[in-house]
């Protein structure tokens, strides 16, 4: 298993003083920066990757459905200022970068075309940066930049609106750049989904996208700046994880997430195997904002009546490790083991219920002769982790119902608060730890607790992202994960052990840290250039 970031002994501060010292210094070495070279520069005539749920949006920056595997489809058109690889950050669209005191110098390349033939200027980073204030790009917050100037056609200068620690890696290396001379007269861009749209710098141009089929199609942009990628047509199928290992085998994919019992196999028949770090997490999200939810001591004896490492051992069979009420996974480096452990205990659980006035009536909970009653949203790929905890909580004292429903329905009602609570797994815990405070305070709206109800637990977050002190911010992090396993405004599972398998030469790689803002998918777009 890689390491998120390189550490000697018990310093856990490297972590964080390596993205802040790239913040603080010009980043123009490339041979620091670039990407290593290939063993080999064949070219590949088609590469197929095989995806369990297909359809994840129209690829554009306004089209693509908001999760990690919807980014990295839209990625592959549109480019950033700064990427990172296997090893860090890597120069994009900007050669190299400076922070002078609250803004960041950008240097750009010069020799940078969009797919239609215009040349990408300076002033394209500045609309796209006042384009998003009016029209926000779902993945990146529009309050973080005051406003953007284009120093010359190739030199741009964007000025925060205070400290802000992870910039680089969830702005600058997070944001598609898009056309001006496209996007300018564009008043809806979520409605913008023709051809125009996917105008991007990237190495790839989408040729086909089916929805029904959950099936895209991209071909090689041979003018892209780093060269003409070596794969000339990039296909994504939908292929479910029962079938991935045997659609290796047969040939008709090249790559594909994989059961962890058949990792080994494939590994002795010669395909490449990655193992991901713990970056993917399972949890419940509880509707806070409803009266029983809305308190800690409620949200702590569900927790206490959840079976954690029963539920690793069976719907995981054991591969995986259980969660930290902190959400931080224990092989991350910020990982603070100085948490409230919630080990599985019913009689805490009953003890708990005592106190806030319900008892036993038979099997269930009751309060005035009423049963405590809760439904819990999941999915077709979560029933068996769903129904088990049906099981544990019913038998701990809970009356609980299941709906399955699809993700993006789940998501929607998870949003618009119309849930008690909901079964969930995303990506991203092994990025800055300003992941936090998206997964806790303001953030992405399906994945995010939006509590803020403790005040305390607000200002950390706050703290902890304007921190420049890589050792102060390390102390705010570790008291963040103490107070969010005492509140528990989300209720942390388990962390699922992935397997990665590919074919070929293509030299695939877990990101550093994850794509842009954390995504933990083998499928970075360098992969596929040189």
């Amino acid at each position: 298993m890689e390491e998120i970031w390189p550490m000697k002994g018990n310093d856990r501060t490297l972590s964080l003083k390596l993205p802040l010292a790239l913040g603080f210094v010009v980043v123009g070495l490339l041979c620091i920066l670039c990407s290593p070279a290939l063993a080999s520069d064949e070219t590949i005539d088609a590469f197929t990757i095989a995806d369990p749920t297909g359809d994840w949006g129209f690829p554009s920056p306004y089209g693509h459905y908001p999760r990690g595997p919807g980014y990295i489809r839209m990625s592959l058109i549109f480019d950033t200022l700064v990427w990172k690889d296997q090893n860090g950050y890597v120069p994009a669209l900007a050669e190299s970068w400076q922070l002078e005191d609250d803004a960041y110098v950008f240097n750009l390349r010069k020799n940078v075309t969009w797919q239609d033939g215009e040349p990408f200027t300076a002033k394209d980073v500045v609309f796209t940066i006042d384009y998003t204030k009016e029209h926000p790009y779902p993945l990146v917050s529009p309050k973080l930049v005051k406003s953007a100037k284009a120093l010359d056609d190739y030199t741009v200068k964007l000025y925060l609106n205070g400290s802000y620690a992870p910039f680089i890696e969830m702005v600058a290396g997070a944001l598609p750049i898009i056309p001006e001379h496209i996007y300018k007269d564009v008043a809806n861009p979520a409605e913008f989904l023709n051809e125009e749209a996917l105008t991007g710098t990237g190495p790839f141009k989408l040729v086909d996208y089916d929805k029904a089929q959950g099936t895209y199609l991209y071909e090689a942009y041979d003018d892209y700046y780093l060269g003409a990628p070596r794969v000339k047509q990039l296909k994504f199928v939908k292929v479910s994880n029962e079938m991935a290992a045997a659609a290796l085998e047969k040939g008709d994919v090249d790559a594909a997430t994989v059961p962890p019992e058949k990792a080994e196999e494939l590994e002795g028949m010669g395909f490449n195997v990655l193992k991901g770090s713990h970056d993917g997490i399972t949890k419940i999200m509880v509707n806070h904002r409803k009266e029983l939810f809305s308190d800690a001591r409620f949200r702590q004896a569900l927790y206490y009546a959840i079976d954690r490492q029963a539920l690793v051992d069976t719907v995981l069979r054991g591969y995986g490790v259980i969660a930290s009420p902190g959400l931080l996974a224990p092989d991350n480096d910020l990982f603070n083991p100085d948490v409230e452990k919630y080990d599985y205990d019913p009689a805490e659980t009953e003890k708990i219920m005592g106190e806030l006035g319900y008892a036993k009536d038979g099997q269930y909970f009751t309060k005035d002769g009423k049963p405590i009653e809760m439904e819990m949203l999941i999915t077709s790929t979560d029933e068996r982790a769903g129904e088990m905890i049906k099981q544990q909580l019913e038998q701990s004292g809970f009356k609980i119902s299941l709906r399955s429903l699809d993700s993006k329905t789940r998501d929607s009602l998870v949003s618009e608060w119309n849930f008690d609570m909901a079964l969930n797994s995303h990506g991203g815990m092994g990025a800055d730890p300003e992941i936090l405070s998206r997964l806790i305070g303001e953030g992405f709206s399906f994945n995010s607790a939006r509590y803020f109800e403790n005040q305390k637990l607000n200002d950390l977050l706050g703290r902890e992202v304007s921190e420049m002190n890589p050792d102060n911010r390390m102390e705010l992090v570790d008291e963040i994960q103490v107070v969010h396993a005492q509140d528990l405004p989300t209720l942390p599972l388990y962390y699922a052990d992935s397997f990665w398998a590919y074919g070929g030469v293509i030299d695939m790689y877990h990101t550093k840290r994850g794509i842009a803002m954390g995504t933990p998918i083998a499928q970075n777009k360098l992969s596929f250039v040189r």
